[in-house]
């Protein structure tokens, strides 16, 4: 506390003190009783801090049990053949594949067709239109139509196939023999049938062209051989030829897609093994189990004797809740009534365990997988019921975060409550000052009154000062 003047001087008094104790009298218990409250404050605080982030784990944990698509994964196990030109093929199962085993061979991977001028050019500087003109590119469904200029040259041709906007997989290169230039174009548009077809509007451009101006097919100065012709892709899935336009095979095999990345050599195949993702089922079980008996230990912990939530009945409420919430009553879950019947069960403590006192979790996987997913992510399942259990605790409305909003403003109202303190204190040496500095000037007064009479009466004839 800030002195304001030194007491005392006048009379020689520890006037100073005086105040001192006087004001520290009012002050310090006080104070004690701010610093205890406070401390209370943010141990409760904690307390509640420490079950609020608890139940936030666990309901990390229930968001990812409540969604069906976490329980409807599949995988696929391949083991491709031995060779060193890599992997024979690659597969993605989606979730409503049934588990099987299969063996899968590529007899042929698709390609584009790719034309070649029959007849080559001098040069790339070669003009192939005089007047200019239009040609049309077709394969498969697809097609764009590319205007050249006059004048325009075979290089020129290559460029504005290749920037072409419009171009739908049409690349064009030109190979020089040494002796010729030849125009290649190739197709990324596989499948038998779908060959590449090039028409025009000008004569001029038949030398361009798979089919001349007002010529029949394959009249032109390009052509496509036998050997480029596209091709569709062919795999056999345990037996049965399947082809395909294309090298990527969806629902071949129903809800799986099958890409064909190279072709079997001497009839080899690649073993394709489908199951459930047991692994991350088993996970995400683990991590409840984890998660839940963490919130229950927290709720247990504090409210211990001592703890500031001991006997605190939103804690009391809680506990018993969040073991009323396993007990739930699955319904269109198969055989299982409870999740007690997926090989789980509580201890004497209270803590969620992996148990085969009905069955065990391997053996519910076994026998009834679908059905694990529906006691968790069903529409009456546990998950889903856990999830607005917990979000009426932990929303940014809930009941927790209410109680947290309440002790901030304790805590809030306490820290005014001491600068409010702090001030009366102020005011109050303040007037303790005012008080005493009054009685320091009468009494320094009063002492120099009797100085100056002592001196009077020891000057008067006959007096004798008292020697004892």
């Amino acid at each position: 506390m800030p002195l304001i003047t030194s007491a005392g001087i006048g009379s020689g008094l520890n006037l100073e003190n005086i105040i001192e104790a006087s004001v520290d009298a009012e002050n310090a218990p006080k104070m004690k009783a701010f610093a205890t409250k406070d401390k209370s404050l943010e141990v409760e605080l904690s307390s509640i801090g420490e079950i609020k982030s608890a139940l936030s784990k666990l309901q990390d944990t229930i968001k990812k049990l409540a969604d069906p698509d976490n329980f409807n994964k599949r995988i696929a196990n391949i083991t491709q053949p031995i060779s060193d030109d890599g992997d024979l093929v690659s597969v993605t199962p989606t979730k409503d594949i049934t588990p099987g085993n299969f063996k899968i061979e590529v007899v042929a991977l698709a390609q584009g067709s790719r034309a070649t001028s029959k007849t080559g050019f001098t040069s790339t500087d070669d003009v192939v239109t005089a007047s200019g003109g239009t040609l049309s590119f077709a394969a498969g469904g697809k097609s764009f139509d590319l205007t050249l200029d006059a004048g325009a040259t075979l290089a020129d041709l290559r460029n504005a196939i290749n920037d072409s906007d419009d171009n739908f997989g049409v690349t064009a290169n030109i190979i020089n023999t040494g002796t010729e230039s030849k125009l290649v174009l190739t197709s990324s548009v596989s499948g038998a049938g779908n060959d590449l077809v090039i028409t025009n509007d000008n004569a001029e451009l038949d030398n361009v062209s798979t089919d001349a101006n007002g010529g029949p097919p394959d009249s032109g100065g390009i052509g496509i051989s036998d050997d480029n012709k596209a091709k569709s892709a062919v795999i056999k899935v345990d037996g049965i030829e399947i082809t395909n336009d294309t090298n990527t095979f969806k629902d071949a095999v129903q809800d799986m897609t099958i890409t064909a990345k190279r072709q079997s050599v001497d009839g080899e195949t690649a073993k394709l093994a489908v199951s459930y993702d047991r692994e991350n089922v088993t996970k995400l079980i683990d991590e409840f189990i984890a998660n839940y008996n963490n919130a229950i230990g927290q709720l247990g912990l504090q409210s211990r004797v001592g703890k500031p939530l001991n006997s605190d009945a939103t804690v009391r409420t809680l506990s018993s809740q969040m073991v009323n919430m396993l007990s739930t009553n699955l319904t269109d879950a198969g055989p299982f009534t409870s999740i007690f019947d997926i090989g789980l069960g509580v201890d004497k403590k209270g803590y969620l365990e992996k148990s085969t006192l009905v069955r065990s979790l391997n053996t519910a996987m076994d026998e009834n997988f679908d059905d694990i997913g529906k006691a968790f992510a069903g529409e009456n399942g546990v998950a889903k019921q856990f999830e607005s259990f917990l979000d009426n605790y932990v929303s940014s409305k809930g009941i927790l975060k209410q109680r947290e909003d309440n002790l901030n403003t304790q805590v809030t109202d306490l820290e005014d409550d001491v600068l409010k303190h702090k001030f009366r204190m102020t005011e109050l040496e303040s007037r303790l000052r005012k008080q005493y500095a009054g009685l320091d000037v009468l009494l320094a007064q009063m002492q120099s009154t009797q100085q100056y009479l002592g001196a009077q009466l020891a000057s008067l004839p006959g007096f004798t000062r008292n020697k004892s």
